[in-house]
């Protein structure tokens, strides 16, 4: 199919699902200016080639594209259910997205957590949680833990949900991209968003290799146009 029918079918898709969850990677933000891992230009895509690393950035001055507002304007058109991110970025809560609708699998960088209720504050808020928890940033680090909360709510809501949308993922950082998986297992429709071969495109129902700005806002505005 072209590109266009591609866009087609996503709209339609969109329009019936009665519970659509998003998934995102870092390649949601490279239209931010922030880097990815394994896109074309990603970090370990570059380290594995022996090229300089990208210019250190502080991504807390970094701002939503349009990608990010596309995911909520799906929220805004009451067609979103549940957002399900690897980011660290603050992108999606600086576009808009609900908390409530949010997990952030591998924390916030404008955010701290407790060890004990797994509550969040933002950074340099507060010295100690109100269960007399204590804090510590968000970001989980490799061999750490993911968030309790965070990981269930997210396989809860992606085996109840009937279609499933990976943009900029590259699915292979586990148990986050479990998360597709358990979505398309439980009979959901998976569409997958994203430069570069992922281990579940053999899977998926629909899939794009094209830049996500010129997939994701298109395909949301094409959705507007028919619920508006």
């Amino acid at each position: 199919m072209t590109l266009e029918e591609r866009i087609t079918t996503l709209v339609d898709w969109m329009e019936a699902a009665g519970k659509t969850v998003v998934f995102t990677g870092a390649g949601i933000s490279t239209d931010s200016g922030l880097p990815d891992f394994r896109g074309p230009d990603g970090v370990w895509t570059r380290r594995d080639k022996g090229l300089p690393a990208h210019e250190e950035r502080d991504w807390t001055d970094s701002s939503p594209n349009v990608a990010h507002h596309a995911t909520v304007e799906l929220q805004t058109l009451g067609k979103l259910d549940f957002l399900v991110s690897q980011n660290v970025d603050n992108l999606h809560l600086k576009s808009g997205i609900d908390p409530e609708r949010l997990a952030e699998l591998h924390g916030n960088l404008a955010l701290d957590r407790c060890v004990r209720c797994e509550r969040t504050y933002p950074k340099g808020e507060r010295d100690g949680c109100e269960c007399n928890g204590a804090l510590k940033s968000s970001i989980v680090g490799f061999g750490d833990s993911l968030p309790i909360a965070d990981i269930e709510a997210s396989f809860n809501r992606s085996e109840a949900c009937d279609l499933m949308i990976v943009i900029g993922s590259s699915l292979v950082v586990t148990p986050a991209a479990d998360v597709p998986l358990a979505a398309k297992s439980e009979g959901a429709r998976l569409v997958i968003i994203n430069k570069g071969e992922t281990p579940l495109d053999t899977l998926c129902d629909l899939r794009f290799d094209e830049s996500i700005g010129d997939v994701w806002p298109v395909a949301v505005e094409q959705l507007r146009g028919r619920l508006i």
